[in-house]
């Protein structure tokens, strides 16, 4: 059986060359912020400056995803992300030569973590914009899917490319050897092509479309409750990974190798939850409780942190929790597209794009500095708690509205 049989979405052709453009440039982004990560946590050693680049790289999608979601209900989002690409692209160079020229410091590396943060804002919206027009409406969600896939296999591999670049050369060179990757994958993209846009009306300001998709959403029930769940997902789940960094510095004194292990080890039990998600056939409401179980599930497989002493208890961890947060956030992205039509999808999506991103910088400004503090295990006890408690209220006051 060939893979469109398993896979319908590739039978689209734009599909699969959009497939092979993504795994380049997703590999190339999980690099970037690896080695930015890392980069952190080398000049300064403390958990605070490590959550302030994450927030710096994660921050800006609250103010620029919903205006870039207006934008790409507008244009070929294509061409948008052809854009996006090139700008981190050039992020990546710039970090590269600083590093080689004796020039990277903590203002510097702040800078191209705004840089990064900024170009992600525009592109997840453009990204997830396209999608819909690569396939029919019937294959959309093996597509999204398959999109998961890519985006956390990448989680694996790229850390672990950027630290074996680390072990065998130069911070410069690994983030030169990710500008190179951003380019193969915008060479690929730069072949789809795509019929035009429908034409917005004259008269319509680009703050009017906000205000209207901002209505639409306050009028559905179901996206709001999404929304809900995804916020909790990224504080909880999300912000971890972020500060994967100094957990792994904090708990285990590890080097970039335990941190390698870790991030990698987050994206194993990412894709796992991705393949478990694409056995289940029912797209419709029996996704929400799906959601709401899996979000509880990974706040309490954080309970035993306290007593992670090895590479592998704590890995068991990170495991268990990347793979029940991407089930409720693969599941939440399937309901949000299903449940919003084309006209609006954008600017919908640019929404759940903020959250998803937004929420683990909110995450990181706060854990980070009370780690400093207290240390991560309460920290992290309090919070899973937390968010396990705020996910039952959720999903029973969705159920009774």
């Amino acid at each position: 059986m060939n893979s469109a049989a398993r896979f319908p979405a590739f039978s689209e052709p734009a599909f699969r060359c959009y497939f092979w453009s993504s795994c380049l440039s997703t590999l190339a982004s999980w690099v970037l912020r690896f080695l930015l990560g890392w980069s952190a946590w080398a000049l300064t050693g403390t958990a605070t400056w490590v959550g302030i680049v994450s927030a710096a790289m994660l921050l800006p999608t609250f103010l620029l995803s919903p205006v870039f979601g207006v934008v790409s209900d507008r244009i070929n989002p294509r061409n948008g992300m052809l854009l996006t690409l090139l700008g981190q692209g050039v992020v990546a160079t710039v970090a590269g030569a600083s590093q080689l020229l004796g020039l990277f410091s903590l203002p510097v590396l702040l800078v191209l973590a705004c840089g990064v943060g900024a170009f992600t804002a525009a592109h997840q919206p453009m990204r997830l914009a396209l999608l819909p027009l690569l396939v029919s409406r019937a294959v959309l969600p093996g597509a999204i899917g398959i999109s998961a896939i890519v985006f956390n296999s990448s989680r694996i591999l790229g850390p672990a490319v950027g630290g074996w670049l680390l072990s065998r050369a130069s911070t410069g060179v690994a983030f030169l050897v990710a500008a190179a990757l951003f380019a193969a994958g915008l060479l690929l993209l730069t072949r789809i092509r795509l019929g035009a846009r429908p034409v917005t009306p004259g008269g319509v300001t680009l703050a009017g479309e906000l205000v209207a998709g901002l209505r639409f959403v306050r009028s559905h029930r179901e996206i709001r409750v999404i929304l809900g769940f995804t916020l909790l997902n990224g504080l909880l789940g999300r912000t971890v990974i972020e500060l994967l960094p100094a957990i792994s510095g904090k708990l285990l004194a590890g080097n970039a190798g335990t941190l390698a292990t870790l991030t990698a080890t987050a994206g194993a039990g990412a894709i796992l939850g991705g393949l478990l998600l694409a056995r289940h056939r029912n797209a419709g409401e029996g996704l929400l409780p799906l959601v709401a179980g899996a979000q509880v599930a990974g706040a309490l497989s954080l309970l035993p942190v306290a007593w992670a002493a090895t590479t592998l208890h704590l890995g068991a961890i990170i495991f268990a929790l990347s793979m029940t947060m991407t089930i409720a956030g693969i599941s939440s992205q399937a309901l949000a597209q299903l449940s919003t039509p084309d006209a609006f999808r954008g600017r919908v999506m640019s929404l759940w794009v903020m959250v998803t991103m937004g929420a683990p910088a909110l995450g990181a400004l706060a854990l980070g500095p009370a780690a400093d503090r207290l240390g991560f295990p309460p920290i992290l006890l309090a919070a899973a708690l937390l968010v396990a408690g705020a996910s039952v209220w959720l999903y029973r006051r969705a159920g009774s509205a």
